[in-house]
């Protein structure tokens, strides 16, 4: 069996219904003004909303550049590491090399007859 709900009778009275119809007419204007209001501040969330989207994608774009260059300057930095590292590679024989040369000179001045030296500039 169905719900039913009781309602209890109301005898129309004219004057009590043209009140009412004074207030529903004020209460609609009311809900009307209030709908107007309602969908102005929908409006303009809307409008925030894709500024925030646009700013969103804007941020999301500066920051994949950001990623970019930063992996490009790592990719740089590692090559001028590796660089640097051969150079100090090729510094470290010049130097043993000269080292080795210096101590043959000197050996062979140790071994050779006193004779003198020829006078070097200072620089």
């Amino acid at each position: 069996m169905a719900p039913t709900i009781a309602m209890p009778f109301v005898q129309a009275d004219p004057q009590s219904h043209h009140q009412n119809r004074g207030q529903t007419d004020e209460e609609e204007a009311a809900l009307r003004r209030r709908n107007e209001e309602l969908e102005r501040e929908l409006k303009r969330s809307l409008e925030r909303e894709e500024k925030m989207k646009a700013e969103l994608r804007k941020t999301w774009n500066r920051l994949r550049i950001a990623e970019e260059a930063e992996e490009r300057l790592c990719s740089q930095l590692g090559q001028l590491e590796a660089e640097a590292v051969d150079q100090a590679r090729a510094y470290r024989t010049r130097m043993l090399a000269l080292t080795d040369q210096l101590a043959a000179a000197q050996v062979q001045l140790q071994s050779s007859p006193s004779t003198p030296l020829p006078a070097f500039s200072s620089f």
